[in-house]
């Protein structure tokens, strides 16, 4: 068994590109993707109010150092590199979208359109309301 073992690792590393995707090299990026792909879809589809200023900037410290990590080891790992530069851009981005909500008046301003909302909504219900009384008043 355990020559069938050996002969199939010496059969994989002969081949560079089966070496390289049975390597580390390829899986801890492949499955460290998980992050960017995350805060992309954040960024998209969730309310500012939710972003976590605290995990935002860990994952803004954490992708640039690992970013310098990827090209400090041999071989350098570019797709380690392109995970953590998404990652990068993607915290630097959510990192905006929560200075601006909380300290630059993004809640205020929707906190305002919600009133406006509220109103406009009050408006229209007592219109209607009206327009039923002046037409039941005619009946």
């Amino acid at each position: 068994m355990a020559a069938a073992i050996k002969a199939l690792n010496a059969k994989i590393r002969s081949n560079k590109y089966l070496d390289y995707f049975c390597s580390t090299h390829f899986w801890g990026p492949a499955s460290n993707f998980g992050i960017p792909i995350a805060a992309v879809m954040d960024i998209t589809q969730k309310d500012p109010e939710v972003i976590s200023g605290k995990m935002t900037s860990a994952l803004i410290v954490y992708s640039a150092v690992f970013m310098r990590y990827s090209m400090a080891v041999t071989p350098r790992n570019y797709l380690l590199f392109g995970c953590h530069f998404v990652n990068e851009c993607a915290q630097l981005a959510q990192g905006y979208r929560w200075v601006q909500y909380w300290h630059y008046g993004g809640r205020e301003k929707k906190l305002a359109e919600k009133g406006t909302t509220k109103a406009v909504k009050d408006a229209v219900n007592a219109a209607d309301s009206a327009a039923k009384k002046v037409t039941e008043a005619t009946k």
